[in-house]
């Protein structure tokens, strides 16, 4: 699983850098600057939790009995996916109304960070 969650971080992190790069040179000036803060955030979040899903592949290598590190990744990557894409998506189309959902994934990475924790904590 540790590989799993390596891999997927290293993705997420090539991404980061894609997504960072893609906002700063083609869409400033063309999306209003609310909108292209919002992106920027979720570029943001989706590098910090790509890191945290390497502190995952090292937690899983060192106490690879914990079923609590395993749920922490999943829950960085569903986080990601919802609050970055949700952030992604409404820089694109406007629809404000996303962002009522980026919260969602606000709260996964939160029990992300605390599961994480625990499986330290019991490890």
């Amino acid at each position: 699983m540790e590989r799993t969650f390596f891999i997927i971080a290293s993705l997420f992190g090539a991404l980061s850098v894609a997504f960072g790069a893609f906002g700063a040179h083609a869409l400033r000036g063309r999306i209003e600057e609310s909108l292209l803060a919002n992106y920027q955030t979720g570029v943001s979040y989706m590098f910090y939790h790509a890191l945290a899903l390497l502190a995952v592949a090292w937690a899983l290598s060192r106490w690879p009995a914990s079923s609590l590190s395993v749920w922490a990744g999943w829950l960085f990557v569903v986080g990601i996916v919802i609050f970055s894409g949700s952030l992604f998506v409404m820089a694109f189309t406007g629809l404000r109304w996303l962002g009522a959902i980026t919260p969602i994934g606000g709260v996964a990475f939160i029990a992300g960070w605390l599961l994480l924790a625990l499986a330290a904590w019991r490890g």
